[in-house]
């Protein structure tokens, strides 16, 4: 049986993306920093209405496929951080964390950031895929209105980020969007060829529910 004064003894570290702990900032000088030193920035919503304007005027149909590209290589970045904050904090790789642990740590780290809630869905994943869930999401918000999901860089930072946490190439495809008036953003991650039908069903205007179905039930993959 464990004491009470070897259990006080124990280091129970905390949460490390605490935003009261985690986020410090200057503001005479501007400067917003995380614990570790790293400088962050703020985009407020008026660059994000910007991005995606400047995107449209100058590649038109493609500014998606630039959003999505930008989202794949900010994710690659923003795991070798994660990675390597939350293994120095907890003393303990990734590969060795609970997935649980692991997957409150990016929650809190998600929300801390500004990004919105998330949440993750392993209900699909004996049938290879898994659905992340977002609210309340800043770039819906700054984004046009365009009649289909439209979070591309979301999309491509979740590709990156759990292609390298799985060591899988994973795709991600977003099937609910908050700016078509769905109560959150839901993206779908799973191999490539896997979920290529799913964008063809978007086209046809299919819910969320409705691709996650018919993905479950494709086994020619069309």
């Amino acid at each position: 049986m464990i004491s009470i004064e070897n259990l006080l003894q124990e280091k129970l570290p905390g949460n490390y993306f605490a935003p009261d702990i985690y986020l410090q900032g200057d503001f005479e000088s501007g400067l917003l920093e995380n614990r570790s030193g790293d400088r962050l920035i703020a985009l407020p919503e008026i660059l994000l209405e910007a991005i995606y304007e400047g995107l449209a005027e100058e590649v038109g149909p493609s500014a998606g496929l630039v959003l999505f590209q930008c989202g794949r290589w900010w994710g690659k970045s923003f795991y070798r951080r994660f990675a390597e904050q939350v293994s120095e904090y907890y003393e303990k790789p990734l590969a060795q964390m609970e997935m649980v642990e692991l997957l409150q740590g990016l929650k809190q780290c998600w929300k801390t950031h500004g990004w919105g809630l998330l949440d993750i869905d392993t209900s699909y994943y004996q049938r290879g895929f898994f659905v992340v869930k977002v609210e309340n999401s800043a770039f819906p918000q700054a984004g046009p209105t365009i009649g289909r999901p439209m979070c591309f860089a979301e999309a491509g930072i979740l590709s990156s980020f759990f292609s390298l946490l799985t060591g899988r190439e994973l795709h991600c495809v977003q099937t609910s969007c908050e700016s078509m008036g769905a109560e959150c953003n839901h993206f779908v991650l799973g191999l490539s060829d896997r979920l290529k039908p799913a964008e063809a069903w978007l086209a046809e205007g299919q819910d969320h529910p409705t691709i996650m179905e018919r993905l479950c039930n494709n086994k020619n993959g069309k």
